[in-house]
């Protein structure tokens, strides 16, 4: 909650200025301050800054609500619409629906895995009428590392929902409502946030693709403090659109290579006493755990023993589960909608069979595991 920016708490304008004037932005910069710092660094009477600040922690510190209470509010919300449904039947019986509103849900996986056409096949959901089972609204879609292809989505939507697509004139009609944003470098890329919260407010957009959040940090920054930072303003912006418009927002996130002192992540979780045997390579989530705290749902698209699986590695509804799945012209499809329930370090393990590019951390940009550009 001290996450939540200023100038959307209800302030009166001229307040809220002064504060955005004095580049105090969240409401943690602020209750971080007294009342008489406040007032001084502000320039404005106590009175102002008092009521401010009451509004402040009003919104910032909610007071405590009970179970029953929650529980009624999660079935009002669902009852307006709180899912994306997949399309994936066991996966959307996992998530109660599909992806969430609200939240940050995140796919991750090494490259060629499918991340992006599953990306693309929930921005066709999204764009598509309610009467199909869609959102019935515009997508927008950071496309970071060029990846999206216009001539494959469409080809998605032909094969899964031919009656709408070989109406004369749909498919355009489909594509015209994602809109893809390809920013080069960080500082485009937080001009295209900003862009997206004005987007909100003026159009229908039902849902919010990054692909990737990977890319646009470790192009920019190296390991260490900056970059946490970095990651840190921006994933605090990301989940405040999602909260504010009750949308459901994707970021894809990539793979890195597991070190020894990685192999036990959690204290529940068993250490492995096994090496890593035969072709498949261990990996784990690229951006570190600070941001695996910062998302709500984590998908893992995996590749092991010549066998596709997405998992799902992180759920508040739902343990953890695997699904075989294959990519077909109509995108993902699941080959059993039972999952396989997963435990312990299997859980946050990546298996990557054929799939050599992964992200490293070490300044240089992005590079696979025997250090040649990607």
């Amino acid at each position: 909650m001290a996450d939540k920016l200023i100038k959307e708490m209800g302030l009166p304008k001229s307040m809220a200025n002064v504060f955005a004037a004095r580049n105090i932005t969240t409401a943690q910069e602020a209750l971080a301050l007294t009342d008489f710092e406040l007032m001084l660094l502000l320039d404005v009477g106590m009175a102002e800054v008092s009521s401010a600040l009451a509004r402040i922690s009003e919104i910032a510190c909610p007071p405590y609500q009970t179970a029953l209470a929650l529980m009624e509010q999660r079935i009002q919300k669902e009852g307006h619409g709180g899912h994306l449904p997949t399309g994936l039947k066991g996966l959307d019986e996992a998530l109660c629906g599909g992806i969430p509103f609200g939240v940050l849900t995140e796919l991750v996986g090494p490259a060629g895995i499918g991340k992006t056409q599953f990306c693309m096949k929930l921005s066709l959901l999204a764009s598509l009428p309610t009467a199909y089972g869609g959102l019935n609204g515009r997508v927008i879609y950071i496309d970071v590392e060029s990846k999206f292809s216009s001539r494959r989505m469409i080809e998605i939507g032909v094969q899964s929902f031919p009656d709408i697509f070989n109406m004369k004139g749909m498919a355009q009609e489909m594509a015209g409502r994602i809109l893809v944003l390809r920013p080069t470098s960080l500082s485009k890329f937080t001009e295209s946030l900003q862009q997206i919260q004005v987007a909100l407010r003026q159009q229908q957009v039902k849902l919010v693709v990054i692909d990737s959040m990977t890319a646009v940090i470790s192009g920019d920054y190296g390991q260490g403090a900056s970059r946490q930072h970095l990651l840190g303003w921006h994933v605090s912006f990301i989940k405040s659109l999602a909260e504010f418009s009750r949308i459901p927002i994707v970021v894809t996130n990539q793979v890195r290579s597991q070190t020894r002192d990685e192999g036990c992540q959690y204290s529940f979780q068993v250490r492995s006493t096994e090496d890593p045997v035969g072709y498949d390579s261990h990996l784990v989530a690229a951006l570190g755990i600070n941001w695996a705290h910062s998302v709500t749902i984590r998908l893992v698209l995996e590749a092991k023993s010549g066998q596709r699986f997405i998992k799902l590695a992180k759920s508040p509804m739902s343990p953890p589960l695997a699904f075989p799945f294959n990519i077909t012209a109509a995108g993902i499809s699941l080959l059993d909608d039972y999952g396989r329930e997963l435990k312990g370090a299997e859980i946050n393990k990546i298996h990557s069979h054929g799939h050599s590019d992964v992200i490293n951390f070490d300044g240089k940009g992005c590079s696979d595991q025997w250090g040649k550009p990607t």
